[in-house]
């Protein structure tokens, strides 16, 4: 799923990588009031973000996109123009036509 989502993602000019998923990452989502907490904390967002996420998928396969860091741009570049971006949709519609191909 993860190979097929970052060639879905270049195909859409939205570069996509894939993060490590360290069974030690997990130690930013503990709580002592929760099970799991849905923020490890400032650094390493994107990777604890995911570590949440996989608390509740199961055997399903899944991806994280993140996008809080592209979701808004004070200038345009390219076709995104300044305000929201929309990162992340193009990469989900190429995804789901490459599944339907």
């Amino acid at each position: 799923m993860i190979d097929k989502t970052i060639k879905a993602g270049a195909e859409a000019g939205e570069r996509l990588w894939q993060f490590p998923m360290y069974e030690e990452y997990k130690e930013k989502n503990k709580s002592d009031i929760a099970d799991v907490k849905n923020s490890g904390g400032r650094w390493g967002g994107t990777i604890t973000g995911a570590q949440f996420l996989s608390e509740f998928v199961g055997d399903t396969p899944w991806v994280h996109i993140d996008i809080a860091g592209t979701a808004y741009t004070d200038k345009e570049r390219g076709y995104i123009v300044k305000g929201a971006t929309g990162v992340g949709v193009r990469t989900l519609v190429d995804f789901a036509l490459n599944l339907a191909r």
